[in-house]
């Protein structure tokens, strides 16, 4: 996927198709299309909140928000800090899914701290009933992880049937991250894809540009 004519539209089709866009480096301009053979996801009604993030949650130390700062968390994400010396996501994958985020397609999930900077948070794909997550960063402790349970939180109340991670890490499995075979995925993804009346905000939420 080297050509400068693909379009958001074309990610969304690599969605529903049960693969997704990744890039070597945020420096290579190059894109491929990954399908890998086993695919990471959290089972929605098997979430588990480890008992340390738990009590820290009960500080209430954060504002959470939705689609308040999408294009400011995707920039977080696709940042070099000490921790993470290389990232992923190019100005080619940011221009993707900022439009996706007018179209309404991605959003982002975000925690404030009490000074109104942004701490952490994440971003992915919504299609249906099916949540893509693409990534998540964290400033602050625990910031990450509190957005993945708001998050988490969010899709059950509206109904969702699948949360996608691509991939199984530790910073995942403590929440019941597990691996599961192409096969299994896209059956998931095919009856996610296939419910009807199930969006990540209603129309009068949803960002607009």
């Amino acid at each position: 996927m080297h050509q400068d004519d693909v379009t958001s539209g074309d990610i969304l089709e690599l969605y529903r198709r049960g693969l997704f866009p990744m890039a070597e480096t945020a420096e290579d301009d190059a894109v491929f299309v990954m399908d890998p053979e086993q695919r990471g996801i959290i089972p929605l009604d098997a979430f588990h909140v480890p008992a340390s993030l738990h009590k820290a949650m009960k500080k209430t130390p954060f504002r959470i928000s939705i689609d308040q700062a999408f294009d400011d968390v995707m920039d977080a994400c696709a940042a070099e800090t000490e921790k993470r010396k290389e990232t992923w996501i190019n100005p080619r994958i940011r221009r993707w899914y900022k439009d996706l985020h007018r179209r309404n397609y991605a959003h982002s999930v975000e925690c404030w701290d009490r000074d109104g900077n942004l701490a952490g948070g994440l971003y992915g794909v919504s299609i249906n009933a099916a949540f893509f997550g693409e990534s998540m960063f964290s400033k602050t402790t625990n910031a990450s992880r509190i957005a993945l349970v708001h998050l988490v939180d969010h899709l059950k109340s509206r109904g969702f049937q699948l949360l996608d991670c691509q991939y199984v890490n530790p910073h995942l499995e403590q929440f019941g991250c597990i691996w599961i075979s192409r096969a299994q995925y896209q059956s998931l993804l095919s009856s996610a894809l296939g419910a009807s009346g199930v969006s990540f905000v209603d129309s009068a939420d949803s960002p607009s540009g």
